[in-house]
């Protein structure tokens, strides 16, 4: 399968301390790549540098074919890559449908003029997204509180909906931080199986930060290895366990 993520040599410094050095990653198309490594290695810079939260100092990000490198995140919302958080952001006094419907971009009833001189359009495009966002929602699980504030959800609700929000947007690549993190093991569940499922069914293509092994091995291959900002290793997660410079990068020298 062709790459649509690919990352040639990046470095980005902050100050006098290099986090990626010479760093360069390919995920396929339709794949689910795990990233991981020891805390300080590096994960969430390049994440950030990928969706475009962070220049690089040197190096290419190319997105399908297309070089990306230092656009910002809104441009390449567009252009089908997003990312969700550790620690999720929603609109906490919108209810959860109302959350997914925010973001589908040049909705009609943001124009002034299209409000007062195209009310009909206007109302054909918010049913056409409020059937999307029902849809969605019942997709990941949550129909049960949709018309609850988003604030009141509880933190694994929470990533569901933030996982809901990248199917409103039709995304192609999505970048998931730590989305265990807070979670309970059922809601877990329930996320790694949408996860499994956006895939299986509608292509989503995902880059997985994330220290749970168990969600790792179940949903990620290949998986690889950051350690001093550049990648160690990148195999099976059986490869990867086995191997012993990932176990002395995690555990130190003296690890049996």
């Amino acid at each position: 399968m062709p790459s649509i993520i690919d990352v040639r040599h990046v470095y980005k410094a902050f100050g006098g301390l290099k986090v990626i050095n010479d760093c360069s990653i390919q995920v396929e198309q339709g794949s689910i790549t795990g990233l991981i490594g020891p805390n300080g290695a590096g994960k969430s810079t390049l994440f950030n540098i990928i969706a475009g939260a962070l220049p690089l100092d040197s190096g290419q990000v190319l997105l399908d074919g297309e070089d990306i490198t230092n656009r910002p995140a809104n441009e390449l919302f567009h252009k089908g890559l997003l990312r969700t958080f550790q620690i999720a952001h929603e609109f906490s006094q919108l209810t959860a449908l109302e959350n997914l419907m925010m973001v589908p971009p040049r909705q009609a009833g943001e124009s002034l003029f299209d409000a007062w001189f195209k009310p009909g359009v206007v109302r054909e495009q918010e049913d056409a997204v409020r059937r999307k966002a029902l849809e969605v929602i019942d997709f990941i699980g949550l129909h049960h509180v949709r018309n609850e504030l988003a604030g009141n959800l509880s933190g694994g609700q929470k990533k569901l909906l933030e996982l809901g929000r990248t199917m409103m947007a039709d995304a192609r690549v999505v970048l998931l931080d730590e989305i265990a993190a807070g979670v309970n093991r059922t809601l877990l569940g329930d996320l790694v199986s949408n996860i499994e499922r956006l895939n299986r069914e509608l292509g989503y293509t995902f880059l997985v930060i994330e220290h749970d092994m168990e969600m790792i091995a179940r949903l990620c291959d290949p998986v690889i290895v950051l350690a001093q900002g550049s990648v160690m290793v990148e195999g099976t997660i059986e490869e990867i366990r086995n191997n012993p410079q990932v176990i002395e990068a995690y555990f130190g020298s003296t690890a049996a």
